[in-house]
């Protein structure tokens, strides 16, 4: 039985657990909430370190703006590949207005912008918003499913 890390979407706590009770609908040791909720994470410059560095599971993130047509008509798409996804691929979503110095750091030049990060590193990133299907084909290409 090997142990991996989840980290907390409610109060950020990282979490120990056995990979094979991931499908079990853990919860969090600190706050009791479930671990995963199948929804994207908001995330912030209070939150991304942690939600990028303490998670054994692939984290893909959705760089977006509120004024971003393409990026609010790909929110739905998102949205569905969370509640699918998890607990295996862990969903978050970063507004690039609310927290430039992220945005700037990470190097995001057009949006909607999709970054992978595996063991708190980006191993791939693709902008542009896509259907479902090619959203899924993309993720099983680039190895986020194994």
């Amino acid at each position: 039985m090997s142990a991996i890390q989840i980290n907390c979407p409610h109060c950020f706590a990282t979490n120990r657990l056995p990979s094979e009770r991931l499908a079990d609908n853990p919860n969090c040791g600190r706050c009791k909430n479930h671990l995963f909720v199948g929804k994207p994470l908001e995330l912030n410059a209070g939150n991304v370190a942690s939600t990028i560095e303490k998670n054994d599971i692939p984290v893909l993130v959705d760089c977006w703006a509120p004024w971003c047509g393409p990026c609010q008509s790909f929110a739905p798409v998102f949205e569905q590949l969370a509640a699918q996804s998890e607990p295996y691929l862990r969903c978050a979503k970063l507004n690039t207005e609310a927290v430039p110095d992220v945005a700037q750091d990470w190097g995001i030049r057009s949006i909607p912008t999709l970054i992978l990060f595996k063991d708190g590193r980006e191993v791939e990133r693709v902008s542009g918003a896509m259907p479902l299907p090619q959203l899924k084909a993309w993720l099983v290409q680039v190895g986020a499913f194994n």
